[in-house]
């Protein structure tokens, strides 16, 4: 957890991003893990089986060809439209309200905060639920439905939450791009899950497809310029400190 925090600090001082602790636990805890902030300084930690996945599917990530490096206006703009919406209830975050009574001034918050704003907030209690959904399916081994929950939130994320390329360049969506050429890889085998992947607005998508369709998907993509395509495991360590001598 001091791993986690000392990189949040690093993120929100030298690059001026309202960064969480989501990206920093996942890195240093190691294995699948799912976290509730409810206590955003000491979060819970509960690790999954994911064999319900990785016995059939591999894990894809595919760079767009951008990166993060202008966006943090970006990233801090989603924080900051959602703590705009639970303030104008009397809350600081979210998570201190239900759907429920946002629901019931929807009309008043479109006007005082808008709309994006709104859709973003949609989106949190939406993607909390869905988090649920797939913890529960995983310990059901149940590898369609979780898979179904990915591309639920993906397309979440691309029409709710809208991160998937810069409001302030339109022409250039790299992620849009991929994620397009990727669903119909997917529609055609009938199988598998993709999403923006991170923070979003570029950098990169993830995919998890069956493991007898990844060198096809890989060739396809290839096709369109996306490379290199990196195959992903889950390893069960998180960040370790070798000193070596």
């Amino acid at each position: 957890m001091a791993c986690a925090k000392i990189g949040q600090y690093a993120e929100n001082t030298n690059w001026n991003k309202q960064s969480g602790l989501l990206d920093q636990i996942a890195c240093g805890y190691g294995g699948l893990i799912t976290i509730d902030f409810k206590d955003g300084q000491s979060p819970s930690i509960q690790k999954l089986n994911f064999e319900a996945i990785d016995k059939n599917y591999e894990l894809l990530i595919i760079p767009t060809g951008a990166n993060h490096a202008d966006l943090s206006e970006e990233y801090s703009s989603i924080p900051t439209e959602m703590k705009a919406v639970a303030g104008k209830l009397g809350a600081e975050v979210l998570g201190d309200l239900s759907i429920d009574e946002v629901l019931k001034h929807f009309a008043e918050l479109r006007e005082s905060v808008g709309d994006r704003a709104l859709l973003s907030a949609l989106h949190f209690y939406e993607e909390n639920s869905r988090v649920d959904q797939q913890v529960e399916a995983l310990r059901k081994d149940n590898g369609d439905e979780f898979l179904r929950l990915v591309n639920e939130s993906g397309n979440s994320s691309w029409k709710w939450l809208q991160n998937c390329y810069s409001n302030s360049t339109p022409g250039t969506q790299g992620v849009t791009v991929h994620l397009a050429l990727t669903e119909r890889f997917i529609k055609r085998i009938g199988r598998g899950a993709c999403r923006v992947h991170g923070g979003g607005f570029a950098g990169v998508i993830m995919a998890l497809l069956p493991k007898e369709s990844t060198a096809s998907y890989t060739e396809y993509m290839k096709s369109f310029g996306a490379d290199p395509i990196y195959p992903v495991r889950i390893r069960k360590y998180g960040a370790v400190n070798l000193n070596l001598l």
